[in-house]
């Protein structure tokens, strides 16, 4: 059976003044997305970093949802344990109704941020994310049940599937336990097991919603038209990604130009390195090889591609030509 293709966009700013670009990026590329006909388009949600723009999920795919008519939308996700979970299913509940059909709902554990950031999202300054598994049953409750209580209005028109995002074995088992659909995030722990979507699916207890085990694996992305275009777009991305790990970016990316001028050290090969079994890179030929490698080695259903590029026609240029490269 062939993979669907999916997509994350992170609305990732060049610089902290340009949010408003961001955001409208975002917008762009996920009507390119459906007029490429790929499965999802989802929406991640991060916390005080002044070169993410997408903090606030529910609110973007509002927005998506208006910006197009069929393609699936989503969240990539909702940290959970910032909110209430009755809250969050009257949020999703009213995407529902706005988009029928169309709307998935992805929760995390991961505070999408700092610790000083997560206290200042706790109504009480107390984040929950040992409560993460309540609240998973909670939501589910509140989303499926009649006879939930209290209920929530707007009811779902219908039964809204509910995804476990992670990256660990705590979070596969989870998924499995609840009989819900798993998205591995590979391109957040590079590192991950690759045997954490068989866990899952091993471990997986029918639900109401899902008969069978159902796995993501988000990576990293990069396709041009020739590897030497490819590999300077990743470059670009490395870079910006190490400094933003190690405090030197303030918010502002570095341009690709300055990025295939810059000197590389030790860190900066090492951080790179690492991250090579993530993500694939290259040709429309050389990506599609070794996303079925990575799908192989780690048993999964569907590819979620996250391609955090610099420029917004390089961005698309290369959602098109892996949509073609799968075709």
């Amino acid at each position: 059976m062939a993979l669907k293709l999916s997509v994350l966009d992170q609305s990732l700013a060049r610089a902290p003044d340009q949010s408003a670009t961001a955001l409208q990026e975002t917008l762009q590329m996920a009507k390119w997305c459906e007029e490429l006909d790929y499965t999802r388009f989802w929406v991640s949600e991060h916390h005080a970093f002044p070169s993410v723009a997408g903090s606030a999920p529910e609110v973007l795919l509002a927005a998506v949802g208006a910006a197009t008519r069929s393609i699936r939308i989503g969240s990539g996700g909702i940290m959970l344990p910032h909110y209430s979970a009755y809250k969050v299913a009257e949020v999703f509940s009213v995407l529902a109704n706005l988009y029928p059909g169309r709307v998935d709902l992805g929760i995390g554990r991961a505070p999408g941020a700092d610790m000083a950031t997560a206290v200042a999202l706790a109504t009480d300054g107390h984040p929950k994310f040992d409560a993460f598994p309540h609240l998973t049953a909670k939501l589910s409750e509140y989303l499926w049940s009649d006879t939930a209580s209290p209920i929530v209005s707007p009811r779902p028109p219908e039964d809204i599937p509910l995804w476990m995002l992670g990256s660990s074995s705590d979070s596969a088992i989870l998924a499995a336990q609840r009989g819900l659909p798993y998205n591995l995030a590979l391109f957040i722990n590079p590192q991950a097991d690759s045997r954490l979507i068989g866990l899952y699916k091993a471990h997986f207890q029918p639900s109401k919603q899902l008969a069978h085990p159902y796995a993501i694996l988000t990576l990293s992305v990069f396709c041009a038209d020739t590897e030497e275009q490819a590999s300077a777009l990743q470059l670009t991305y490395d870079l910006n990604l190490f400094r933003f790990f190690t405090g030197q970016s303030n918010g502002r990316s570095m341009t690709p130009q300055e990025a295939v001028e810059y000197s590389l050290g030790v860190h900066e090969k090492a951080f790179i390195a690492s991250r090579q079994n993530s993500r694939a890179s290259g040709t429309r030929q050389q990506v599609k090889q070794k996303i079925e490698q990575i799908a192989a080695l780690h048993n999964a259903d569907e590819i979620m591609a996250v391609t955090n590029i610099y420029y917004l026609k390089d961005r698309k240029r290369s959602f098109q030509l892996l949509r073609e490269a799968f075709e």
